[in-house]
């Protein structure tokens, strides 16, 4: 089981390698894959433009899965495993941070129901972060693919485009895993 988890893990970074890469090039900002590990959202994979002011991200970071875009992991399990996976106590990083589990739960629904997550200042006053989910050959999801940009450069007219974006990368990525 371990073996084949970090087979379909190495098969996934490098599907989604050039794929994040081309996203980045196309918004000229961050791109992350992470996954569910742990309880966390793992980065696994990501992109950096060259441009001075970037977020900066890095493989091997972890972050909770309630706060931040990377939500969408949360919203796609099944409600039993979810229930299990929210914390008792979730922390705040910044007054946007949801603390409460039924607020939490009432934007997982409406996260799923988007296809898409945005935060704006959850996890850092400065970062906005567009995630949508990439799903396995059997349909469950696998990961999550997210640009990841500073607040004063997005605007409200740039988000419907990311996401547009993201659904084509994950697409990518998920038709390169089989499904």
């Amino acid at each position: 089981m371990l073996g084949t988890a970090a087979s379909t893990q190495v098969d996934l970074v490098r599907i989604a390698n050039p794929i994040l890469e081309e996203l980045g090039q196309k918004v000229n900002e961050t791109t992350q894959l992470r996954i569910i590990d742990n309880g966390e959202s793992l980065c696994i994979a990501k992109f950096e433009p060259t441009r001075d002011l970037r977020v900066h991200s890095m493989i091997g970071r972890r972050r909770p899965l309630h706060a931040g875009s990377y939500k969408i992991l949360l919203a796609y399990l099944p409600p039993q495993v979810q229930a299990q996976m929210i914390p008792d106590k979730l922390e705040r990083f910044t007054p946007r941070t949801i603390t409460t589990r039924a607020r939490l739960e009432a934007e997982l629904k409406r996260v799923r129901e988007a296809g898409h997550c945005v935060s704006r200042g959850e996890v850092s006053d400065q970062l906005v972060s567009v995630s949508v989910p990439v799903l396995a050959f059997d349909g469950s999801v696998i990961a999550a693919v997210n640009i990841a940009a500073p607040a004063f450069r997005t605007q409200d007219n740039d988000i419907p485009r990311y996401i547009a974006l993201l659904k084509d990368a994950s697409r990518k990525i998920s038709e390169g895993l089989g499904w």
